[in-house]
This record gives C-alpha cells, structure tokens and sequence, in this order.
C-alpha cells in the first residue's frame, strides 16, 4: 500500500471489533513512530500513557461519560488506547536533557557542536518562553504532529484508529497524576479494527478540491 492509498483508506473509527487485537509485532511499530515523530527543535515536549488491557481502558473510559459517554465503546473496544501528553513546562533542564541525549546518540562532531544546539534550542523555545507566552500551545502542537504521525502509520500497517478529543482532559489528569508529573493530557486515540457494523467505513472519503486547497507558485 502506497500512502496516498493509505490516506484514502484510513478514517475514523466509530465502532471497532472488540474480538480483534492488533499483533504485538504491529503495535510495535507504531511504538515506534510515537518515539520517532517530528518536532520542534527535536524538542519531544510528551509523553504516552499506553494500554491493551480491559483494566487500563476501563481508567480511560473514565473520562468518556456524562455528555461524551458516545466515545466511551470506542476506548473499550479498541485493541489499544494511548493517552497523549504534552509537558507542561520547557525549561533549560529539560533542553539540556534533550541536548545530552542527542550527543550520546552521536549528532555532535565537537563540543561547539554541542553548544551550538543549545544556543539555537534555547532561542526557539525563548519565542515561546518569553516573547509570545505560548509554550503550552506550541508543545501542544508538537503533540498534533505525533498524532497525526500515528494516524497515517497505523493507515499504512492496515490497523484502523480514531482520535478522540472529546473526553474529560482534567478527569485523566487527576486518573494518572498528569500534572505532578509534569504532563496534560491533550487526547486520545484508540486503534484497533472496525467492526462490520460501523457505518463510516462504508461513506466515501470528502475533501475539498484541489483549486480550493492549493496555491501553486511558479
């Protein structure tokens, strides 16, 4: 499967087949690309609270009731549930944390090399940090590419997903201690297969056309 077949055929699940489990050796790929997904200045501002057991689901859901109970089935059917994070504070520990791991990996020829990253890391962040106020949103955003990393990966290993923002963020904040350990929870995705029953895995994709979306400069 290309990707723009994996694109056409990836949508979001409304109701998935609670009999179906995705392989482990699958859903170690897209461990994988929660690990490998782009960010900001390599910045990785996350974290994931993962589960494939009936336990682990049943503290997601939750935060699935009152007025978003419709999304409870889908976190207790899916195969599996991760919960993403964005930190809640970018400060120069953690861009040195980050700095340190990218020289034990190898990325950094000199130590000037090395100081030069942080130069550079500290200047972006400091945008955020100090001159537009907006770190938690610019981590957020961070967190949005990861999962639409995830979206698409999982599209292409033919394991179905949906992401879900309509739970209550604060109820998982307080069900995994979030905040005390730095993180907010952001949303879920659940992945696993659809079930036969679920209506829009049968509706054709809708975009908008090409002329509407597209600028071409020549």
């Amino acid at each position: 499967m290309n990707l723009i077949e994996a694109a056409k055929s990836r949508y979001a699940t409304k109701k998935f087949d609670a009999g179906k489990r995705i392989p482990d050796e699958v859903f170690e790929q897209i461990k994988g690309l929660l690990r490998l997904s782009p960010s900001s200045v390599n910045s990785q501002p996350w974290h994931f609270v993962i589960t494939d057991s009936e336990e682990g689901k049943k503290r997601f859901s939750k935060a699935a009731q009152g007025v978003y109970s419709a999304n409870e089935p889908k976190i207790l059917d899916a195969s599996h549930v991760i919960l993403f994070c964005a930190k809640t504070e970018m400060d120069d520990g953690y861009i040195q944390q980050i700095t340190d791991q990218e020289d034990q990996d190898g990325r950094f020829p000199t130590p000037e090399a090395k100081e030069m990253a942080i130069k550079v890391r500290t200047f972006y962040a400091d945008l955020h940090r100090k001159t537009l106020g907006d770190t938690q949103s610019w981590m957020q955003k961070q967190v949005y590419l990861n999962i639409g990393t995830v979206l698409l990966g999982a599209g292409v290993l033919g394991v179905d997903a949906v992401p879900i923002e309509g739970v209550d963020l604060q109820v998982l904040n307080e069900e995994f201690d979030l905040i005390n350990r730095g993180y907010a929870a952001v949303a879920l995705v659940a992945l696993g297969y659809h079930d036969e029953g679920d209506f829009n895995a049968r509706l054709p994709k809708s975009r908008l056309p090409e002329e509407t979306l597209f600028t071409v400069l020549k």
